[in-house]
């Protein structure tokens, strides 16, 4: 009751314009009292007409009264607002914008705390309470507060929608039943209720166990997260290491070469200073002697001359002159060479080690992988370029189009001696290795052999491990008498399907997925092969006589 005395109270001291409590209350002439700051807005606003008036009674003034502050009201207020926890709980019982208010409150509305199905009404707390008390009221059916409230009355009759329309799958009044719903299978929607409450709770059992396994599922993400996270930051310090370390070996491989050439360099130009030396001597001996024979030469007295000739030592031979010989000096240009050819190796290693390096730090997925492209569009996402690299390429092959076409000649070009060079088989490799998802086409003209590879496959000999698909390290489909072939471990598989003169090939070195499709103006596929990719892979055209190939940009 307490309670009730305070919300009473609180009604009484609330401004009719802003709905709380007065703040600086005034009155004016007929007596009702506002905030100070809310009747000066209000007639603000009202300034059109000139004519000042109470918002409550509707009282006009010619002239605007003049506000002061009632000092007693204000103390009231204050009073009221020292109740503490009481006056703020009856202040949080007033309906908000957000909730369901009561439909017997005047005034202020207080929150409903419960809404009546049969009543179609909502109820505060204390207007509640006959539901409670009246016999005839407690068999209403209560539920929580709800704004809803007029949707479960028919709008054809105005009555209570407590049938349900099985056939037309809505709620209908009883009216409907007898009219535009005759005939059809109803039933009360209660029952209805009944039968789609259990569809509910099997539902909801289906959702609440699939949250069960997706919680247990991001659990495992997390978990596979931490263990990503931690590989890698271990992955980084040891390769970090392992590189710093390899750096650290150049470096002191460089170090040690710079020593040994300028020791090198030390010990050849103190040999070349020492017999510079020597030379230099003799020919100061060789001077002097000179000096001599030239002296007795003019001397006049024969007997003189005759006297002191045998007194002159021989001439002896020079013991440096024919050791010298007049070469270009070459050197260290010879060790600037070996350094050079070194470089080019590890560039060469690097090159295919880091592709494959780079192929394993991809394939560290452990979420599902997406779907296979379907539509040209999702094929042309992963269009690549493919170039031929001419160092593979059999001396009875030409590149031109910028490396990307081939042709099988009668004539055998004057290309360099290389490793990689394909001697007795007319075929080429791709200069760029493919790993990931990649799409590329080819247009042939005549026998073609279409092939992805390893980079190890054998250049040299006619042997099963040199030629495209006779061995596990190259897979190709093949075009002769115009039909298709596969080939892999020497195991043929015929392949039917559409002849057509571009080739498209898809790879997704990931998933160990490869295809070949036959373009036109469709795709259609060809064969699909399902395996495991262990190395990078590389794109491998064959040749018959008079055929030729071209890596054409996907369009």
């Amino acid at each position: 009751m307490a309670q009730k005395s305070v919300q009473l109270d609180q009604e009484k001291f609330s401004c009719c314009i802003c709905l709380d409590l007065l703040k600086d209350p005034v009155t004016i002439p007929c007596g009702h009292s506002y905030c100070m700051n809310c009747i000066k807005d209000f007639w603000y606003a009202e300034d059109q007409r000139r004519i000042q008036k109470c918002p409550q009674c509707r009282k006009e003034f010619i002239t605007r009264p003049g506000l002061e502050k009632n000092i007693m009201l204000a103390e009231l207020v204050e009073d009221l607002k020292k109740t503490g926890p009481q006056a703020a709980a009856a202040d949080h019982c007033y309906a908000g914008p957000e909730d369901v208010a009561c439909d017997v409150c005047t005034g202020r509305k207080m929150k409903a705390v419960k809404s009546c199905l049969i009543c179609l009404a909502s109820y505060c707390e204390n207007h509640l309470q006959p539901h409670y008390d009246a016999p005839p009221l407690q068999k209403h059916k209560l539920v929580d507060p709800s704004k809803k409230l007029l949707e479960n009355i028919c709008s054809h009759h105005d009555e209570v929608m407590k049938i349900f329309c099985r056939t037309d799958q809505q709620c209908i009044c009883y009216l409907c039943s007898m009219d535009e719903h005759k005939g059809h299978e109803t039933v009360p929607a209660a029952a209805e209720r009944t039968e789609k409450q259990k569809e509910l709770q099997e539902r909801r059992q289906q959702i609440q166990q699939r949250i069960q396994d997706q919680e247990k599922d991001v659990k495992l993400l997390q978990q596979e997260v931490e263990a990503i996270n931690g590989s890698a930051d271990k992955a980084v310090k040891n390769s970090n290491k392992i590189l710093t370390d390899l750096i650290r070996l150049l470096q002191k491989r460089t170090s040690e070469l710079k020593k040994q050439i300028r020791s090198q360099q030390k010990t050849e130009v103190s040999r070349v200073k020492e017999l510079q030396k020597k030379l230099e001597q003799e020919i100061t001996e060789l001077k002097r002697k000179d000096a001599e024979l030239e002296k007795l030469s003019i001397t006049e007295d024969h007997t003189q001359f005759l006297q002191n000739y045998p007194s002159l030592s021989a001439l002896s031979e020079s013991t440096h002159s024919s050791s010298i010989n007049i070469r270009p000096l070459r050197y260290f240009e010879d060790v600037t060479a070996a350094v050079s050819e070194l470089r080019e190796k590890l560039e060469d290693i690097l090159r295919d080690t880091w592709t494959n390096i780079s192929v394993t730090v991809t394939e560290a997925d452990v979420l599902l992988p997406e779907p296979e492209p379907n539509t040209r569009a999702e094929f042309l996402k992963y269009a690549r370029e493919i170039t031929l690299d001419p160092s593979t390429a059999n001396r009875f092959l030409v590149l031109s189009e910028g490396n990307r076409k081939v042709t099988k000649i009668e004539n055998q070009q004057p290309y360099p001696d290389h490793p990689d060079r394909f001697t007795t088989l007319f075929q080429v490799l791709s200069k760029e290795s493919l790993a990931g998802r990649c799409y590329w086409e080819v247009e042939r003209n005549g026998g073609v052999e279409i092939a992805v590879s390893y980079k190890n496959i054998r250049r040299e000999e006619r042997k099963k491990e040199c030629e495209f698909g006779l061995n596990d390290n190259s897979w190709t489909l093949d075009l002769v008498s115009k039909c298709f072939r596969f080939w892999h471990k020497s195991i043929k598989t015929p392949v039917s399907g559409p002849v057509s003169s571009r080739i498209g090939v898809y790879l997704d070195h990931r998933a160990g997925i490869l295809c070949f499709y036959s373009v036109s103006e469709t795709m259609t596929l060809l064969h699909r092969v399902q395996t495991t990719f262990t190395q990078p892979l590389y794109a491998g055209i064959g040749l018959f006589n008079g055929s030729s190939a071209e890596f054409v940009k996907p369009k």
